[in-house]
């Protein structure tokens, strides 16, 4: 198996992600069962949630050192309201994926530390491509360093 750039990450979506975050938290368990350790933050049940508290909740917890988490992954509908309201948190970094290249790329030039896609827009194959390079790929640093610094408030 390929080194991983991740131990431990936790997955959060609103209601109209639910099917796509249950599949995902059980493809991760059992591709990577004893590389990467996983937190369910939920929603766990399709009634209608607010994205901006779900990604409020989700940074939190992601951003909180005792909890020990590398990155996460965070779906709503289309990911684009969920993104947003994630990237309002300081020291979040959350790319918006579409397909392996652009998961790739937010690891590599950009240093995402979550991963965001929709769960009614992004078939579950395409969504594992982009799991599977996003938990694989590092931060290529370099001249990218540099602008990743300056995007801080």
């Amino acid at each position: 198996m390929t080194k991983l750039a991740f131990k431990s990450i936790i997955i959060g979506c609103d209601h109209a992600a639910l099917e796509m975050k249950n599949k995902i938290v059980n493809y991760i368990q059992v591709t990577y069962k004893d590389t990467i350790k996983v937190k369910d933050f939920g929603v766990h049940s399709e009634t209608s949630v607010d994205y901006p508290d779900i990604a409020k909740g989700f940074c939190k917890e992601l951003l909180d050192d005792s909890n020990d988490l590398d990155g996460g992954i965070l779906i709503c509908g289309s990911g684009i309201g969920i993104s947003i309201a994630a990237n309002r948190h300081k020291g979040i970094r959350a790319a918006l994926c579409h397909d392996y290249y652009t998961a790739q790329m937010c690891r590599v030039h950009n240093n995402a530390n979550v991963l965001s896609f929709g769960g009614r827009t992004t078939g579950f194959e395409i969504a594992k491509q982009m799991i599977d390079v996003y938990l694989a790929t590092t931060f290529e640093g370099g001249r990218h360093e540099r602008r990743v610094t300056k995007i801080e408030l």
